[in-house]
């Protein structure tokens, strides 16, 4: 069984059971909460979904996050664009409201900007195509207003922690935290979904890998080295007597979230981290982000990188790094650029060839001392044999 950490299936379950005794969403209008309930009941059953999409059935987070965020958009809609049918907007209405929205005209309750208006795009956007397959099968043709809208992102938000601050942070948790802290930093898992489910089972017998099952991955499953925390996870299990089937961590993510930003605070202070987001809103996931940045100059190839994180595309590194903690690594010897060492080249096949002419020179010259050794020896042999028959004549 999967854990779900912030109980998403319980508030899904609770939200329905007062929208049956309220007898629809409260706070919108009747037409726009037919429709979103109407849209969240084709996404838990996983139809009329977009052919590019996967299929199946959405989790009970994606159909929470549509109802908070549809919702949210219907209040917009009749508050700013006095809309009260979704399914009416115009082109002209939906791109101006998104433009407003991403400029700061529409502000949040407390007078700062959205800084995630991506998010909401993103969901009207699916909610629009879903609607167009809606009304094609009941045989209207519904335009799509969404095609100009500006889905791209904006730059996020999180707590940098380098090498140092890291080591510091450690130094004053205690084991459990300095565990917690090490392995998110490590392994860079998704927390808390990943991060909850993984079991004592899940590490190798020598605490020097980890298998991240694919049934608990976002994304999909890999078994990943543990570079930096195998001992204090061999120390951290045997210390709690952990068997095979227990879960490494059992904590609630709202208190290990609120002890990380006390010491955080405490530790480095109230100002903005490298990343732009101030210290003391240090959360487990900001491990994530800190683990790529540590891992990115260290791995040789994009695609190991990705396998580790459990990203599919590589747009996500730069996305959770930032290129934070890279260093420029150019050496003199990159300096040779192709014509110089097309030079070097050049002349090394010159002095390879002079060699080769000695070499045989040598070769030669060998040859001629060893006739004129011949020769010699001859000779000498000649006198030695004139000397002996003279002296036989004599006698």
């Amino acid at each position: 069984m999967k854990i779900d950490p912030y109980n998403h299936e319980g508030s899904l379950t609770r939200w329905k059971d007062k929208v049956r005794e309220l007898g629809g969403i409260p706070d919108i209008s009747r037409q726009n909460s037919e429709i979103i309930l109407k849209y969240m009941t084709d996404m838990e059953l996983g139809i009329n979904t977009s052919l590019s999409s996967k299929k199946g059935a959405r989790s009970c987070v994606r159909i929470n996050t549509i109802r908070q965020r549809l919702t949210f958009l219907a209040k917009k809609f009749k508050e700013i664009l006095d809309v009260d049918d979704m399914t009416r907007l115009t082109e002209q209405q939906i791109c101006s409201f998104f433009v407003d929205m991403r400029g700061g005209k529409i502000k949040r309750q407390d007078g700062r900007r959205y800084k995630a208006t991506r998010d909401f795009v993103k969901i009207f956007k699916a909610f629009w195509h879903w609607w167009q397959k809606v009304a094609h099968k009941a045989g209207k043709e519904i335009e799509d207003i969404t095609i100009y809208l500006d889905s791209s992102g904006e730059k996020p938000e999180w707590v940098y922690l380098n090498e140092e601050q890291i080591r510091i942070f450690c130094d004053n948790c205690n084991l459990k935290y300095k565990v917690l802290v090490m392995f998110l930093f490590d392994t860079g898992i998704r927390s808390p979904t990943e991060l909850l489910n993984v079991k004592v089972s899940d590490l190798s017998l020598d605490y020097k890998e980890l298998n991240i099952r694919d049934e608990i991955s976002k994304t999909f499953g890999r078994r990943i080295k543990l570079m930096l925390c195998s001992e204090l996870i061999r120390r951290y299990i045997k210390e709690n007597n952990l068997e095979q089937e227990d879960y490494l961590f059992k904590f609630s993510p709202y208190v290990a979230n609120r002890y990380l930003k006390r010491l955080a605070k405490k530790l480095f202070g109230d100002k903005k981290s490298l990343a732009g987001q101030k210290y003391s809103d240090l959360t487990m996931y900001d491990f994530r982000h800190c683990s790529c940045c540590y891992w990115l100059p260290r791995y040789k190839s994009e695609s190991a990188l990705k396998f580790r994180f459990g990203w599919k595309k590589s747009d996500k590194i730069h996305y959770y790094s930032e290129m934070l903690g890279m260093r420029d690594t150019i050496s003199e010897e990159d300096l040779l650029i192709d014509v110089t060492k097309t030079e070097l080249e050049q002349r090394l096949v010159k002095s390879e060839n002079r060699s080769e002419l000695l070499e045989a020179q040598i070769e030669a010259m060998k040859k001629q001392l060893a006739t004129i050794k011949i020769d010699v020896d001859r000779a000498h042999w000649g006198v030695k044999e004139a000397i002996r028959l003279k002296l036989l004549k004599t006698c």
